[in-house]
């Protein structure tokens, strides 16, 4: 079962997934940093006129 693609070896695919993977959780970090979203949200009593 030989693909016309080029084979990889698993150390190879590793160091792929790897990379991926660092580059999801970083970038998740800083959609979901706390400090963030504590800027973008309005204060519990914003609007309540008192």
């Amino acid at each position: 079962m030989k693909n016309n693609q080029e084979e990889i070896t698993r150390k190879e695919a590793v160091k792929k997934l790897g990379k991926y993977a660092a580059l999801t959780a970083l970038g998740t970090f800083i959609i979901l940093s706390p400090q963030k979203a504590q800027a973008q949200s309005a204060p519990p009593d914003a609007g309540s006129g008192f």
